[in-house]
């Protein structure tokens, strides 16, 4: 299947957001439990942390975490929901 992987990266990386379990000054720990293809690709952006990794969560970094709020905020939120209609 062809399909566009700039696009699922910016999902998962919204997706990320919505699993964070713990927020500080470094970013923040999200669970990676998503295609291993995305999380690769998010982590060569500088986004997270290395999946590959034992752990069963990856860290967002302070630019991921920016980025994966401001995706979230665009695509999931009741608000922005509104202005698209």
């Amino acid at each position: 299947m062809d399909y566009d992987r700039d696009k699922v990266d910016e999902m998962v990386l919204a997706l990320l957001y919505l699993t964070i379990s713990d927020e500080d000054a470094w970013g923040a720990s999200t669970w990676k439990s998503h295609d291993w293809g995305a999380m690769d690709r998010l982590h060569a952006k500088g986004y997270i942390s290395d999946p590959k990794r034992k752990a069963k969560s990856v860290v967002l970094s302070p630019k991921g975490l920016t980025r994966a709020r401001e995706l979230f905020e665009r695509h999931f939120t009741r608000e922005a929901r509104a202005k698209s209609r």
